[in-house]
C-alpha cells in the first residue's frame, strides 16, 4: 500500500485531481504557522502558473516520479527569480536574484514537482532550534508553542501544514533528524558522497563541506523509496524479509532523556522485534566523543566559507553564530588536521558497528519538544549528542516519526541508502 504521496500520484494518474489542483490547496496551507514565516519566498502567481504548465510540459511522455507535486525548497539552494537568503537578511541583501536553478531545483523540475517556495531556515543552517532573530523564530503550525527544531524548520513546518507533501532539507549535524522529529514526521538523510556524486550541490551554499548532506522530510515512512529515486536516481526495491540485528545504544546512554523519548524509543523496539529484527544493545560511550571532534572541524570550514563572502566580518549574523565563526577562523592548520585524524578514527569505528549491525538506532535527541521564547540555548549540545555521530560517520539515516515529536534515528552503513529506506517503507507498510 503507496503511502500519501503515491496516493497522490495514482489520483493525478487516474484525473481526479490536477497539479493545479494540489498547487491551489498547497498554497492555501502556506504560512500558516503563528509567525508567517514557513517561507521566506514564496510566489503563488508564479507557482500556479508552473503547475498549469505541467501537462503541456509532460504532454506524450510518462509522468516522472514527482509529476504534480507541491514541495518546498530550504532557502541555501538557489532557485531562478529569487534570492538565497540563507536565513540572513545579510545575505538576502547582498546576493542578487538567481538567474539559475540549482542543482537541486532543477532535478525537482525535471521530476515534475511543483517548488512552492523557499523555506525558513536556521541562520546559516548553524543551528538546532529554528530560532531566527532576522525572520523569526519557527513555530509549528500545530502547536505554536513549540519550535520546529532546525536547521530544516521551514522544511518540517511546509510539511506539517500542509503547504507540500515533502520537503528538500540538508543535514550537517542534525539539521533534517530533529525537525522531523520534533514536527512528528519521517526523514531521510542521504549518505554522505551521494549528493557529490549526483552533482546536487551546485547552487548551494555549504556550511561545513566535511559532513553536509540532504535529503527529504515527509509525513509517511512508505513515501521514502519514491522520492529518494526522485531526488538520487536510487532504485529502491521492496524489502524482502530476513533476519536482521539492530543496534540499539545502551541504556546508559539515555541517561537524561525525557520519559516521553524513552517511551516511544521502546516502542519503535517493539515494532522493529515484531518486523522480525533481534535488538542487540551496544555500548555508546564513545559517542560523546563526536562533538568535541565534530564543532572545530564544522566551524573552521563555515568560517572559511563565510570569510569568502564577508571578508571575515561575522558582525552581521547573531552572537552565538558570530562566535563559531570567529573561533572556526582561529583554527590553525595543524590543530585542525589533528581533529581530521580524530574524525578518522571515529568514522572507523562506526563502520565496524555497522559491520556488525545491519542498523543502529538512538533516539534523534533527548527532549520531545522545544519551547518558543524559552532559553534553548543548552539544547544544541543535548541534541546534538544524539545526531553527530552519525554525521562524523557519513551514514544514510531515516527518522522514524511518533506524533509526540520524539523520533527515532536508525542508520545504515554509507552506501545502504537503498536498503535503509525499503526497510523503513517496510515498517510504514
Amino acid at each position: 500500500m503507496p503511502g500519501p504521496v503515491g496516493e497522490l500520484r495514482k489520483a493525478i494518474r487516474a484525473g481526479s485531481v490536477t497539479p493545479r489542483d494540489l498547487a491551489a490547496d498547497a498554497l492555501a496551507h502556506a504560512n500558516s504557522n503563528l509567525g508567517k514565516n514557513v517561507y521566506l519566498a514564496i510566489d503563488p502567481e508564479k507557482v500556479l502558473r508552473e503547475a498549469e504548465a505541467l501537462p503541456s510540459r509532460f504532454s506524450g511522455a510518462a509522468l516522472p516520479p514527482l509529476y504534480g507535486l507541491p514541495v518546498s525548497l530550504k532557502d541555501c539552494f538557489d532557485l531562478q527569480g529569487f534570492r538565497t537568503s540563507c536565513g540572513s537578511r545579510f545575505y538576502a541583501e547582498r546576493n542578487g536574484i538567481a538567474q539559475q536553478d540549482s542543482a537541486v531545483a532543477s532535478r525537482l523540475r525535471a521530476e515534475g514537482a511543483v517548488i512552492v517556495g523557499k523555506t525558513h531556515l536556521h541562520p546559516l543552517a548553524y543551528g538546532i532550534t529554528g530560532e531566527n532573530p532576522d525572520y523569526g523564530d519557527g513555530a509549528q503550525p500545530r502547536d505554536a508553542k513549540r519550535l520546529t527544531g532546525g536547521s530544516s524548520s521551514g522544511a518540517a513546518a511546509s510539511v506539517q501544514e500542509g503547504s507540500a507533501v515533502a520537503a528538500i532539507g540538508t543535514d550537517t549535524g542534525g539539521s533534517i533528524r530533529a525537525p522531523a522529529a520534533l514536527c512528528g514526521l519521517a526523514g531521510y538523510r542521504a549518505s554522505i558522497d551521494l549528493a557529490q556524486e549526483r552533482g546536487l550541490w551546485r547552487g548551494c551554499v555549504h556550511l561545513a563541506q566535511s559532513f553536509d548532506t540532504l535529503g527529504w522530510i515527509f509525513r509517511d515512512l512508505r513515501d521514502g523509496p519514491l522520492l529518494a529515486e526522485a531526488l538520487f536516481g536510487l532504485s529502491v526495491e521492496r524489502f524482502s524479509a530476513k533476519p536482521l540485528r539492530i543496534g540499539s545504544v545502551s541504556k546508559a546512554f539515555l541517561q537524561g532523556c525525557d520519559l516521553a523519548v524513552l517511551d516511544v524509543f521502546a516502542r519503535w523496539q517493539d515494532r522493529l522485534i515484531r518486523a522480525g529484527a533481534e535488538i542487540v544493545s551496544f555500548d555508546a560511550a564513545y559517542w560523546d566523543e563526536a562533538l568535541d571532534i565534530f564543532a572545530p572541524i564544522q566551524a573552521h570550514e563555515a568560517a572559511a566559507i563565510h570569510t569568502a563572502r564577508t571578508g571575515g566580518d561575522f558582525s552581521h549574523f547573531e552572537p552565538q553564530i558570530a562566535e563559531r565563526l570567529a573561533w572556526g577562523a582561529s583554527l590553525d592548520v595543524a590543530e585542525v588536521k589533528g581533529w581530521r585524524r580524530k574524525h578518522a578514527e571515529f568514522r572507523e569505528k562506526v563502520d565496524a558497528l555497522l559491520s556488525e549491525f545491519d542498523f543502529v538506532i538512538a533516539p534523534c535527541g533527548p527532549v520531545d519538544r522545544l519551547t518558543v521564547g524559552a532559553d534553548n540555548s543548552q539544547a544544541r549540545r543535548r541534541i546534538l549528542r544524539y545526531t553527530v555521530p552519525m554525521s562524523l560517520a557519513g551514514e544514510p539515516v531515516v527518522t522514524l516519526p511518533d506524533t509526540s515529536g520524539a523520533g527515532v534515528q536508525m542508520a545504515a552503513a554509507r552506501g545502504s541508502d537503498a536498503r535503509l529506506l525499503a526497510f523503513a517503507a517496510h515498517l510504514g507498510a
